[in-house]
């Protein structure tokens, strides 16, 4: 079936129709594969396909990858105790990762007390749950030397390893396999982290990790040394909020305006679209009114959450004679602001031009206050 053909010849409305049905369809199988995998697990029927466990029967025999069937099979344990969860999985209220994240912490006295809060929620905002129910201690903070990559030798051997005319060395056994009902399956077959990453710990506290270039670190040494007289112990969290915080005042006075003492107010300031440049103190009323946030909103009233590549939208289109007044300029994300864009020009005259309009250039940063 050429899916591609079929597809192009649908109108906008009926292809979202039409993805948000398969999508429900697609919950429900996932409810029902991940019911199957808990009644066979139970019934331990994956001994008769010649696999010592759950997880390599899911692997081998159902050819699901590792971070396939690990969640699945977490899952499936969990819905045995709290069936609610297959209910949540198939009518979206929950996904597959997240009731991974929760399941270790769910208890019959807290599954009703929890399971609501983590209804429609992101991965990201499940682990915060998580944090919640079990917090831990706070990562120390620690600055350590990442080993150097291993360099290959001309013939495609590294350094230090027996070359295969050498005696070879002795076999490796493998470790035994755990019986299946005795632990959950292995945390190594869970997607390895990012380098960078952010992890919650507990409430309102994050363990922030990544990998810094040596210019890096000898900066916030550096850093730590100018601090001494407000951060006496040089704890690197502090060092580095101070220094992000600072970064952000830089920044969002450039982009938006902002600043403790701004040279016009509101009320003094003309509206009038003589040019593109937008008045600082225009901005500055946008951006607190709307909350640092794109403001676009669906028909449903469900807002854009997108804070990042912010530009200002003009309702009434600048092309068409709209003004800077702060009731006509919204702050939208790069996607809805071209969305709009054809809405308000059309999908031909937008077509292949690059927008620059609306966001601030370099010569309006410098008059941001």
């Amino acid at each position: 079936m050429e899916y591609t053909h079929v597809l192009t010849s649908l109108s906008d409305d009926t292809l979202l129709r039409r993805l948000l049905e398969l999508l429900g369809q697609s919950r429900r199988v996932e409810a029902e594969v991940v019911a199957h995998i808990g009644e066979v697990d139970a019934r331990r029927l994956y001994a008769r396909e010649a696999v010592p466990s759950m997880f390599a029967y899911c692997t081998s025999v159902l050819h699901l990858s590792e971070a396939e069937a690990y969640p699945r099979i977490t899952v499936a344990r969990a819905s045995r105790e709290h069936p609610i969860l297959l209910e949540m999985l198939a009518d979206g209220r929950l996904h597959l990762s997240g009731i991974a994240k929760l399941a270790r912490h769910l208890t019959a006295e807290n599954c009703d007390a929890v399971l609501p809060r983590a209804s429609h929620r992101s991965k990201r905002e499940i682990e915060e749950l998580a944090a919640e129910l079990a917090p831990r201690p706070d990562a120390p903070a620690l600055v350590r030397k990442v080993p150097e990559p291993v360099q290959l030798r001309p013939d495609g051997v590294a350094p230090g390893v027996l070359a295969a005319t050498q005696e070879p060395a002795p076999p490796i056994t493998p470790a035994p396999v755990a019986p299946d009902d005795a632990v959950a399956p292995p945390d190594a077959v869970a997607p390895p982290s990012r380098p960078g990453s952010i992890q919650a710990l507990a409430p309102a506290r994050y363990k922030v990790q990544f990998t810094a270039s040596a210019e890096l670190c000898q900066k916030i040494e550096r850093l730590k040394a100018l601090m001494r007289s407000s951060i006496p112990d040089g704890d690197l969290a502090a060092l580095i909020e101070d220094a992000v915080s600072e970064k952000l005042l830089r920044l969002e006075a450039r982009r938006f305006a902002r600043t403790a003492a701004p040279r016009k107010s509101l009320g003094s300031t003309s509206t009038s679209a003589q040019s593109r440049y937008i008045p600082a103190a225009v901005r500055r009323a946008v951006y607190a009114r709307d909350g640092g946030r794109c403001r676009f909103a669906d028909e449903t009233g469900r807002r854009c959450p997108a804070r990042d590549h912010l530009e200002f939208h003009h309702r009434h289109p600048f092309g068409h004679g709209g003004e800077h007044d702060p009731g006509n300029l919204a702050l939208m994300c790069r996607t809805h602001n071209a969305y709009l864009a054809e809405v308000d020009y059309g999908k031909e005259c937008m077509r292949g031009h690059t927008r620059g309009g609306d966001r601030v250039s370099e010569r309006q940063e410098a008059h941001a206050t």
